[in-house]
């Protein structure tokens, strides 16, 4: 991914959207045939000298077709004819950007596919589901993979949304009118690049396109976030049902010799921020004054390439902790029986309101009960037994009943079927 964002590849792809335009004009009969040969036999650049001649010019497109100019002669007044400087650059970015976008797809569909195995190597095993913090009911530890499986798919389809948003070029001038280019240049040049002419332009390209690609890396970032924040709980040593893996020679502290951290899912976490506010940035480029300014162009230039590099980067680390991700399902099995059935309150309450009371006084027979157990750590299966409120309208058979944890679970197979996991 780094790789994409260096000066290099920059000016590289700089000089392959100048000489595609050469190509066009050609057709046109604007450049003589032996003139696009010969610029296409020298063309070339050198990156220290274009960086050096921007020292004194301090324009970095004048300072690079210098620096062209020098290697192709004469011929070179034929080159960036017509066209301005954002017509380069902006044409450039939406190519390197839809380069980027294609790894992080890459990266999106790996930790799809590996969060779905594992979603299936857990779908029958047995955790408590919380809300608040506090134990709410039973859930498997697939299932929560299972969401997780889900919400990258549609982290997927909103990348290729916004690629096949920012896979635009625009090479019309100054303000976007073709005064001084057929617009034919635009349509071939876009076309040999996988771009699609901008229906309509000023200068550049409008940033709410760059702004939607930020939004949709700082979701992603967001999302991936949400599942290393799980983690980073799950391996609190009061829980300990899942751990990062922890390699041969790793030390988790340099006071601490017995510590074990989920370090990566933190790093994940605070590289969201990160993104985060980065798309934040991309916001505020959206408005500039009249056709351009050139406010936006030094945020572009940290912003583009961090976010991409950083999420590319979260990516393949939160894979590699699914794909090592230390899973305890004895604890869960502990940490769920861990207050004494309460967890199957809910069931009490509806097997008490389908037999003719109220709910609310349904409520307030199994809240009596579980109250107590909160208080006293007694069992709440024997308490609702020894209820004669509740035996009044509930047998020992159907309290009994409430308790059958496969109950809870017995539509597992159903949601894994309809988001395709089997």
């Amino acid at each position: 991914m780094a790789e994409i964002w260096v000066d290099q590849n920059k000016f590289a792809t700089w000089l392959k959207v100048e000489i595609l335009a050469c190509e066009a004009l050609t057709e046109l009969g604007e450049i003589p045939k032996e003139a696009l040969a010969n610029i296409k036999a020298k063309a070339n650049f050198d990156k220290s000298q274009v960086l050096e001649i921007e020292e004194t010019v301090k324009h970095d497109v004048i300072a690079f077709l210098t620096n062209v100019a020098e290697y192709v002669g004469p011929d070179s007044r034929y080159i960036h004819l017509g066209m301005t400087s954002s017509d380069l650059v902006d044409t450039a970015l939406s190519s390197l950007m839809r380069q980027a976008g294609g790894l992080l797809l890459d990266g999106l569909k790996e930790l799809r596919k590996v969060l779905g195995e594992r979603a299936i190597e857990f779908k029958k095993t047995v955790c408590i589901g919380r809300s608040h913090g506090i134990h709410a009911e039973p859930t498997t530890f697939g299932l929560k993979m299972a969401l997780w499986h889900d919400e990258v798919g549609r982290g997927i389809e909103r990348l290729e949304r916004a690629v096949e948003t920012i896979s635009v070029g625009k090479i019309s001038g100054a303000v976007g009118t073709f005064a001084h280019i057929d617009p034919w240049v635009e349509s071939y040049v876009c076309a040999k690049l996988e771009l699609k002419p901008a229906p309509v332009s000023t200068q550049i390209i409008q940033r709410d396109r760059h702004a939607e690609f930020l939004g949709v890396l700082a979701l992603i970032a967001a999302s991936l976030e949400k599942f290393a924040t799980e983690i980073r709980n799950l391996q609190r040593t009061e829980i300990m049902e899942t751990e990062e893996p922890f390699t041969k020679g790793q030390k988790g502290s340099s006071a601490m010799p017995h510590k074990r951290n989920p370090v990566a899912s933190e790093n994940i976490s605070g590289l969201a921020r990160l993104i985060r506010a980065n798309a934040s940035a991309a916001l505020e480029n959206i408005a500039l004054w009249h056709e351009r300014d050139i406010s936006h162009s030094s945020v572009e230039r940290i912003v583009i390439p961090d976010s991409t590099i950083a999420l590319d980067y979260m990516l393949h680390r939160f894979t590699k902790v699914v794909s090592n991700l230390v899973v305890y399902p004895e604890r869960m099995l502990k940490n769920l029986h861990m207050t004494k059935g309460l967890i199957f309150s809910q069931a009490v309450l509806l097997a008490l309101a389908k037999k003719g009371i109220t709910r609310e006084k349904a409520y307030q027979l199994v809240q009596e009960n579980a109250m107590e157990v909160w208080e006293s750590g007694e069992d709440f299966r024997a308490k609702v037994l020894d209820d004669e409120g509740i035996g009044v309208y509930l047998n020992k058979a159907e309290i009994e009943s409430c308790f059958d944890l496969d109950e809870n679970l017995k539509n597992v197979d159903f949601i894994f079927e309809r988001i395709g996991l089997n």
